[in-house]
């Protein structure tokens, strides 16, 4: 697979690799960026909010399951000019949208890295408080199997909300709520207007559909890991790539109290560690590596970071928190 930005489409596309559907049931802090042999502020390397048609990446939750009040759950917002897409819908995605000062009556599209609960608590919020708010278009959102059910279950689970804000004195709009779900599969999932979005198989224990996201716009070409152990396909996608968004986790992290032995097993086969992401990145070479997912960072963020230059990464790296822009 050669990667590289698309030409401009005049029309919207969806690719055909997506199975699509429609749902409408009316029943129902420590930020640490370093420089090749210099230490540099971190806030130096991020970029002003966007102006005009330049891409910036917001990250909206950075977080892991644990509840940190300063983290939230893992969402990333890639916006270029007027069009915003979301990734991931973690556990407060709305709120940091409104603290971003991006739409919240919804984003362009919506892309889910993989069911787990960390990546998708906030997906309910997505739903219906774009819809509270003014949405009145199904909302594109794009993600593996099983997110189809998971949608039509949400809607269900809601459905007095429903019966009540569409059919009560708020006279709520009656589509607003909808959601347009795409079932996708490795590949091109979104081609429109410049912005190319190609799904990414990884590895993630025993998940048997995990992505990553390669987005590639007229100026930018990013990469998001979602969770995964070291992937080939990441490494591949993210070779000179402008940005590599991708989760970490302390080598040799312990084990937590209320985990069973099994724990560094699980860390192996659904994560990456520090000196395995350092040697992903030497061999992909990004510009700028930004760390997420990560918990205990105020506490090993240097830690980790070193061991990430030990492996030989020489370029930027930033360990991510939430409202970053770059």
């Amino acid at each position: 697979m050669e990667w590289g930005s698309t030409a401009i489409d005049p029309e919207p596309m969806m690719r055909p690799r997506s199975s699509c559907h429609s749902v409408l049931l009316v029943c129902g802090t420590l930020a640490s960026t370093l420089l090749v042999g210099a230490a540099t502020n971190a806030r130096a390397l991020r970029a002003p909010v966007a102006h005009g048609d330049s891409t910036v990446i917001v990250l909206l939750g950075t977080g892991t399951p644990r509840p940190d009040p300063a983290a939230s759950g893992p969402a990333t917002a890639i916006i270029l000019g007027a069009r915003v897409f979301l990734f991931d819908a973690g556990a407060g995605v709305m709120r940091r949208m409104n603290a971003a000062k991006l739409p919240i009556t919804g984003p362009t599209a919506a892309f889910i890295t993989h069911l787990h609960s960390d990546h998708t608590l906030g997906y309910p919020d997505l739903i219906f408080t774009t819809w509270v708010t003014g949405r009145e278009r199904p909302l594109e959102v794009f993600g593996p199997h099983g997110l189809q059910s998971m949608t039509d279950h949400i809607i269900a689970a809601w459905s007095a909300d429903i019966d009540v804000r569409t059919n009560g004195l708020e006279h709520a709009s009656k589509n607003g709520y909808s959601v347009h779900v795409h079932e996708i599969s490795a590949g091109v999932v979104y081609d429109s207007a410049g912005v190319k979005i190609t799904a990414i198989p990884v590895l993630h224990g025993s998940w048997k559909e995990a992505y990553g996201y390669r987005i590639d716009t007229p100026d930018r070409s990013i990469v998001i890991s979602g969770d995964t152990r070291p992937s080939p396909a990441i490494e591949q996608a993210a070779r000179g790539v402008d940005v590599l968004i991708h989760e970490v986790h302390p080598d040799n992290m312990p084990i937590p109290p209320n985990k069973s032995a099994d724990w560094p097993q699980y860390l192996h086969e659904f994560h990456t560690s520090a000196a395995e992401l350092g040697r992903l990145a030497a061999a992909a070479k990004p510009k700028l590596l930004v760390l997420y997912h990560f918990g205990a960072r105020e506490t090993v963020a240097d830690e980790v970071v070193a061991s990430i230059r030990r492996q030989g990464y020489q370029g930027r790296v930033i360990v991510g928190k939430d409202l970053d822009r770059f």
